[in-house]
């Protein structure tokens, strides 16, 4: 296979991929092959265009240069998001990587805008398209070509599980579906005189268009702060409570600062009578372990629960039945009871989803409705609640 040949003959440590220079490679070398794919590719098409005639042809052309650029910001950006943290960056350049993905997206726009008004021109003034059969073949590899790198990119990509290069793959087969639509265009000239190249580049514009309107939208996403990998949410889970004397976890918040850049903060329930210098041990080896294997930086707060009070376990498991009507709510954690003269103090946190009770009105009725219905339990409780957002 050309993909894994590649691999070896110019990745080195090509199987340890989860070191980051080693991800790095794979996605220099399936940069380094975009590009020159990419170049032959808009020469074949833009040479092809002007013999014929052809404005969909050209068009599909400038879309490979396109490509071909963009495929030379991501090195650059990579190469840049790889600075090492300074002063003024303490998290590191990591997101340089979407900044340069945003740049590219807007000369994609660029590109497909152009063709528009191109296409438009064609279509009311007609241009006779030229066919010959030398051109037609080199269209055809042309096509078989761009099939080829979208199949490469998806190996590359499922090989360093990257997002980036899985996207890269699914472009380059909507780019297979456009020139499927060129060709036959071209070939159609054979036989008609009807002026269909310039409704075929409105259909390349379209694609164009829509595909710089989807990395804009998928780069600007993390910028703004996206919602965490869910893989990346159970591991953490699973990987704190995996350690003795944890018995549950909450409040987890992943700060996204680029690709493999993650900073990560939790909360580790533990039983109240265990000795302190102990749990700060267990916990020590959690965050540094936990970081070690997943790429992150992981900081772990603890909170110590009374897990042996019989009257507290009752009243805990009589709030939970009640917060199980919510399907708003996610979990309830820090629960305690502290008893006065007249009232008894129901103290607990409860977990919801940020953009389901995400204004301070919500979140007031929420409690409303939840004292409501746990004052029904005991007139003394009163409840003191406190809503954590689950990012």
């Amino acid at each position: 296979m050309v993909a894994e040949f590649l691999i070896k003959k110019f990745i080195i440590n090509y199987q340890n991929i989860e070191e980051e220079k080693t991800r790095n490679a794979y996605v220099y070398l399936a940069s380094i092959v975009g590009i020159l794919c990419n170049l032959i590719l808009s020469i074949i098409k833009i040479s092809v265009g002007f013999i014929s005639g052809s404005v969909s042809i050209t068009a599909d052309g400038f879309n490979n240069l396109s490509d071909m650029a963009s495929s030379i910001i991501t090195m650059v950006g990579i190469k840049l998001a790889n600075r090492p943290a300074d002063k003024e960056h303490p998290f590191g350049h990591g997101r340089m990587e979407y900044l340069s993905a945003l740049v590219v997206a807007f000369m994609v726009m660029l590109v497909g805008v152009q063709f528009v008004k191109t296409s438009f021109e064609r279509i009311l003034n007609p241009v006779a398209v030229s066919f010959e059969i030398i051109p037609f073949i080199l269209l055809l590899i042309s096509l078989l070509i761009k099939l080829w790198l979208s199949r490469f990119n998806k190996y590359m990509g499922l090989k360093i599980n990257s997002t980036a290069l899985k996207a890269a793959s699914v472009d380059a087969l909507g780019d297979v579906f456009t020139s499927s639509c060129v060709l036959i265009s071209f070939l159609a000239a054979k036989f008609t005189a009807l002026p269909i190249d310039g409704y075929v580049g409105l259909i390349v514009s379209a694609a164009i268009l829509y595909a710089g309107y989807s990395l804009i939208k998928d780069t600007i996403s993390p910028l703004l702060g996206e919602a965490p990998d869910e893989e990346l949410v159970k591991k953490i889970k699973q990987g704190v409570l995996s350690y003795d004397n944890i018995i549950g976890v909450h409040d987890l918040i992943i700060h996204n600062y680029g690709v493999g850049k993650c900073m990560a903060s939790i909360h580790a329930e533990i039983p109240s009578n265990i000795d302190l210098v102990t749990i700060h041990e267990i916990i020590d080896s959690a965050e540094r372990e936990i970081s070690q294997k997943l790429n992150i930086y992981l900081v772990i707060h603890m909170d110590p629960m009374c897990i042996h009070d019989d009257k507290i376990n009752k009243v805990k498991g009589e709030v939970q039945e009640i917060l199980l009507k919510y399907k708003t709510i996610k979990s309830m954690h820090d629960f305690r009871i502290t008893e006065g003269k007249d009232k008894i103090n129901i103290i607990f946190d409860i977990e919801v989803n940020a953009y389901e009770v995400n204004t301070p009105d919500k979140e007031e009725e929420l409690k409303g409705k939840l004292e409501s219905d746990i004052k029904k339990l005991n007139p003394l409780y009163n409840c003191v609640i406190t809503i954590d957002k689950y990012f």
